[in-house]
């Protein structure tokens, strides 16, 4: 009967070891496409910004050229 615990501990070893590995890739899928996301956020809120400038100096007849 013992052995069969050790087998049985050991098989749920393994399971919670296969477990663990697919969390951490699943983890940093994720960590990575927040990432972007951020990364994407930002220039896209530095874009209208821009855009915003350019309408107000287009609106405002100030052309620099």
């Amino acid at each position: 009967m013992a052995d069969k615990e050790i087998s049985s501990l050991n098989v749920l070893e393994e399971k919670l070891d296969i477990l663990v590995k697919r969390f951490e890739e699943q983890k940093g899928i994720i960590d990575s496409y927040v990432e972007r996301e951020r990364d994407w956020k930002k220039s896209k809120i530095l874009q209208n910004k821009e855009i915003d400038k350019l309408k107000s100096k287009l609106s405002n007849g100030d052309n620099d050229d």
